[in-house]
């Protein structure tokens, strides 16, 4: 048996923040750049932005869809954000994690707690941090997406999600971009090679055993 080819349990990689914070630049690089990676696609009832593909970014559909899947149970978690509801599918994620595969998720704290109370020992929760509230505001204003009074909500907003930033693993301060992302990386591979996580170990170590 190949180290290489040993078995593990996927993982869940939740990056969270304010918006702006740059968790979503985060998850894009790394997806980039790691291949055992794949991004978890959630459900929303808001209208696609400018360049947004449906089933890409995600999967859009009308608030009675959203509240049939949550009263199905097909949704791992759900949340209501800026008057629009986001939810994450649960069939795939379960499957992933079955085929050794890592999901991230680019979602907030509510989100994050509901993960936790169903999968929490697959997950590795990781909160994004601005480096001051200006930085945070000239972010979001740089990003030109948001008129002024969705700019000063989610200025207000932020502060009541950073309160939540005890509840995760890692904290990342994300002050310069390249830093941050060969952090969130660093993170990731250690997470991988977590004992708890691979699965076949004790019969590729019983292997080396045997060829002593």
């Amino acid at each position: 048996m190949s180290f290489l080819h040993i078995k593990r349990r996927g993982l869940l990689f939740i990056l969270s923040s304010p918006s702006g914070a740059g968790k979503t630049t985060i998850t894009r690089a790394l997806l980039e750049q790691d291949n055992q990676l794949k991004i978890s696609v959630s459900y929303t009832t808001r209208q696609p932005r400018p360049g947004e593909v449906d089933g890409q970014d995600y999967h859009f559909v009308s608030k009675d869809e959203f509240d049939q899947m949550v009263e199905n149970n097909q949704l791992l978690e759900h949340a209501k954000v800026f008057g629009n509801y986001y939810g994450t599918p649960l069939m795939p994620v379960e499957k992933a994690l079955a085929n050794s595969q890592d999901i991230i998720f680019d979602i907030d704290w509510q989100g994050t707690q509901q993960l936790k109370q169903k999968l929490v020992n697959d997950l590795v929760t990781i909160f994004v941090l601005p480096p001051s509230q200006q930085e945070l505001e000239r972010r979001l204003r740089a990003r030109q997406q948001d008129d002024d009074v969705i700019i000063r909500e989610r200025m207000k907003k932020a502060s009541d999600e950073i309160s939540h930033y005890s509840e995760y693993d890692y904290i990342i301060v994300n002050h310069d971009l390249s830093r941050s992302i060969a952090t969130a990386q660093a993170i990731l591979e250690a997470e991988r090679s977590k004992r708890r996580r691979i699965t076949d170990l004790p019969n590729f170590v019983r292997t080396l055993m045997q060829e002593n």
